[in-house]
């Protein structure tokens, strides 16, 4: 059966575990603690008021759809038409019409190892073949045309910046991935989820380099708001239509009320706070954790640690059950991304407070040095 290619996700079962204590430190789950702007939620009360509990049309509100459109003219100078906007319940709806788009039955799919699990594991759901391209802190945790070269693909996913790794695509290495796959004929898939959380460099959409590419954005991390599940998708216009099967079929629409409150996520005064406080708490924490794991690099963007516990132990599932139980300390090991290299790391989040994560730090510190 094709479910028993499916992985499932090795930290879901120590965040079960984790309930067993009521100290528990958690640098486990890629969550915000911080709430969306004031202005989502009072957008929220008011679709409540008006009773705006019916179906949209499956694009999404036109009205969102434009706010979209005007976010990318504002940060990438990048004109695109509403009509080219699919919104979605969360990213992952996104992905799964990506990659139905993209590829049949047979195909190859081009990911990195590591990445995101979902991603292979929706390669598997629309019956593709998943080629995990290994990358490293020698590549920057970057996939280049050198390592498409050689195999035939039919689609590329990437995510910049990226998740276990928070590294960001060079804008040069991008525009030459994007040309690449034009050039081959492959389809480019752009994860930008974490496209706002970007803390001291800009960052271009791949966009910016094609008309071509399907980029898939959403409002769970950089906008605070990962439970309302609303995600987006900026198509090229060939396959507007198409998409909009798909979803009708998948989710007929995103969750109406939660399109209303991200009218207003667009605060981008708020968002600044936001980004201002996730880069102090990166600054944070690998300051401290480079004193006790080896870190490839200072991540760039998103809102995690890529840390290596090579000269602790070679289990990463092992060693995190072990910290869970005795230090009550909640990670992701790494073997959740991959298999390049993977067995030796630990994924920390740093989306809790720092007054939080310094008991965590402190825990650690005395249990390991």
């Amino acid at each position: 059966m094709r479910y028993e290619s499916i992985t499932s996700f090795k930290v879901m079962d120590l965040v079960r575990e984790a309930q067993k204590y009521s100290d528990t430190i958690h640098f486990e789950i890629g969550q915000p603690d911080l709430e969306p702007s004031p202005k989502v939620k009072e957008a929220l009360l008011k679709a409540v008021e008006s009773s705006k509990y019916g179906y949209t049309e499956t694009l999404g509100l036109l009205e969102l759809r434009k706010k979209i459109a005007q976010h990318y003219k504002r940060d990438y100078g990048v004109d695109i038409d509403p009509s080219q906007i699919l919104v979605t319940p969360g990213t992952s709806n996104a992905f799964l019409i990506a990659y139905l788009l993209t590829l049949n039955s047979g195909d190859t799919l081009a990911i990195s190892d590591p990445s995101y699990p979902c991603y292979k594991n929706f390669g598997v759901m629309v019956d593709a073949k998943v080629k995990a391209l290994p990358i490293g802190k020698e590549d920057g945790y970057q996939l280049t045309p050198k390592h498409l070269e050689g195999h035939k693909l039919d689609a590329l996913h990437i995510s910049s910046p990226a998740n276990p790794t928070g590294n960001i695509y060079s804008e040069q290495n991008l525009k030459e991935l994007i040309a690449y796959c034009e050039n081959k004929n492959i389809a480019f898939i752009s994860d930008e989820l974490y496209h706002g959380l970007v803390y001291d460099k800009k960052v271009k959409s791949a966009l910016n380099f094609s008309k071509n590419a399907i980029v898939i954005n959403g409002f769970s991390k950089y906008f605070c708001m990962p439970g309302l599940r609303v995600g987006w998708m900026v198509l090229p216009k060939h396959l507007i239509k198409p998409a909009e099967a798909i979803a009708q079929n998948l989710y007929l629409s995103a969750p109406t009320l939660s399109q209303y409150a991200a009218l207003e996520a667009f605060d981008y005064d708020y968002l600044a706070e936001v980004k201002a406080e996730y880069k102090r708490r990166r600054d944070y924490l690998y300051g401290e954790l480079k004193e006790i794991f080896e870190i490839d690099a200072k991540p760039d963007g998103a809102f995690y640690l890529w840390c290596d516990i090579s000269k602790y132990s070679n289990d990463a599932v092992e060693f995190s059950y072990e910290l869970l139980h005795k230090l009550h300390i909640a990670v992701t090991p790494g073997v959740d991304f991959g298999k390049h290299n993977t067995q030796t790391k630990l994924r920390f989040a740093y989306t809790r407070s720092t007054e939080h994560m310094s008991e965590g730090v402190e825990r650690l510190r005395n249990f390991l040095l």
